[in-house]
């Protein structure tokens, strides 16, 4: 497939994208506001006090909780990384990090009445969890297992920088990693071009990229890759040379991602400044919108299709087990460390983004989270919506588990009715799925499903068409 042929194809998409916009479905201006990881949105969630937090909440039957843990520290800040971390930082504070990390162990195990998680999945993630020294790795993993019952093997990956994974400490990391049961690596190497890298303000270079993805291959991981589009520097043209070198890498999975500009965590990127202040130095929206296609033209040329939202394989069982629990199935998980969540049946909340108050809740024997969101039963209905439908599809039998309800008797039933219409939803007895046009706009889709006071963009910013996400609002209320 040539440059012409991939760009004649995504033209096709880019039409769609204005046909959204014109329909009121897509904001005029093209900004991209992803949704449907969390709802509400994560940046949305208000104060909550202390004994909300598990008040009436019981373990899931079965005993199973996903496990997400979170280091924030990182040895460069990324112009497009929208979550705290401290750079550089002294194996002191390392420690202390570490330390405290237990004791939130213990006390989340204490407030749940259990003596070990077990988890069907866990994710270790950052900032940077392997910006530790192998020393510090190995303590972290110790406990880890010690408070963690991994005899089942769950998928247990590591989110991580190609720098940490090279030379002998890197290859050192990757041994513990593995003796402590480790088995799945993701890898954000996010761009093949070495200008953008530099623009980016990575701390690797395209050599040290492919060598960190040589090594948790040789060595028997799971390998996943990630990469970002629409970012400074990218042109449909770049992209395209970008995407000839990614197929060429061994690699279990690929994940890509559309720039996020305004903040997606609790911290304002970089990348908001730059983009104020150098625009043309972006890619147009309706060019990011052609990169996206291009990614499932190309790839798909090769045999690697999408299988859950962003997520590219040869082989559906190399999905993240971690996102498509969390999203798709929506069970309970416990997130620990610094601004990691926890999502538990009809509750999320979301640990402190500063240090200072995390290890003093931790001192004080409490949990660190400083805001969330017990949903009602509206909001519970959304949510396993919104979800689900934008993450894989929905599964009527599960939704009636988490809701109590049919989904055919909810208010929201005549939305998805509507967006039959366009073309963007099917469904049949057991599920409700997107058709490929809609998966491809699936973020701005699921606001339709929104509370007026989490649609990202005011109403002036919509087109006042059928798909406009207020005038859907209006409809479900009357």
């Amino acid at each position: 497939m040539d440059f012409e042929e991939i760009i004649k194809l995504a033209e096709v998409r880019k039409n769609d994208f204005f046909e959204m916009q014109r329909l009121g479905m897509h904001c005029n201006t093209g900004e991209f506001i992803p949704a449907g990881v969390h709802y509400p949105p994560i940046t949305l969630y208000p104060d909550i006090k202390y004994e909300k937090m598990y008040e009436g909440y019981t373990t899931p039957s079965d005993g199973f909780i996903d496990l997400y843990v979170h280091f924030p520290f990182c040895s460069k800040c990324c112009v497009f990384c929208h979550y705290p971390s401290e750079y550089k930082n002294s194996e002191s504070h390392k420690d202390k990090y570490i330390d405290a990390l237990e004791k939130e162990f213990q006390i989340s195990l204490n407030n749940l009445g259990i003596e070990r998680f077990k988890p069907r999945s866990i994710l270790v993630g950052g900032g940077t969890p392997t910006d530790l020294t192998p020393a510090q790795l190995e303590r972290f993993l110790k406990y880890f297992v010690k408070y963690t019952d991994i005899s089942n093997n769950p998928q247990f990956n590591y989110d991580v920088s190609p720098h940490t994974l090279v030379g002998d400490i890197g290859l050192e990391r990757l041994r513990i990693l593995k003796d402590y049961g480790v088995n799945r690596i993701t890898i954000g190497i996010q761009s093949m071009d070495e200008k953008v890298l530099k623009i980016m303000n990575r701390p690797h270079d395209k050599k040290v990229a492919l060598e960190s993805v040589e090594n948790t291959m040789k060595m028997g991981f799971q390998t996943n890759i990630e990469f970002i589009y629409g970012h400074q520097g990218q042109t449909l043209k770049s992209w395209f040379e970008e995407l000839k070198q990614i197929v060429q890498i061994d690699s279990h999975e690929y994940q890509f991602y559309r720039l996020k500009i305004d903040a997606y965590g609790d911290q304002q990127g970089i990348i908001k400044n730059i983009k104020k202040n150098h625009p043309e130095d972006f890619p147009k929206p309706e060019e990011t919108i052609m990169m996206k296609q291009m990614v499932f033209d190309y790839l798909g040329s090769f045999g690697i299709e999408e299988n859950l939202r962003r997520v590219f394989t040869r082989d559906k069982s190399y999905i993240s087990k971690y996102a498509f629990n969390q999203c798709c199935m929506q069970y309970d998980q416990i997130g620990l460390g610094l601004t990691a969540f926890s999502s538990l049946r009809n509750r999320f909340v979301l640990n402190t983004q500063h240090f200072d108050q995390y290890y003093e809740r931790i001192n004080n024997n409490m949990l660190p989270f400083n805001r969330g969101y017990v949903r009602d039963e509206l909001a519970q209905q959304r949510w396993a919506i919104i979800l689900p439908l934008k993450n894989w599809f929905i599964i009527k039998k599960r939704y009636k588990q988490v809701t109590g309800t049919e989904i055919e008797n909810t208010q929201f039933y005549p939305i998805i009715q509507k967006l039959k219409e366009y073309d963007l939803i099917t469904e049949d007895d057991n599920k409700v799925a997107l058709t490929k046009k809609g998966a491809f706009f699936s973020d701005e889709l699921v606001e339709l499903f929104y509370e007026e006071k989490f649609i990202p963009k005011p109403k002036e910013y919509f087109n006042d068409g059928p798909l406009n996400p207020y005038t859907c609002l209006k409809q479900l209320t009357k």
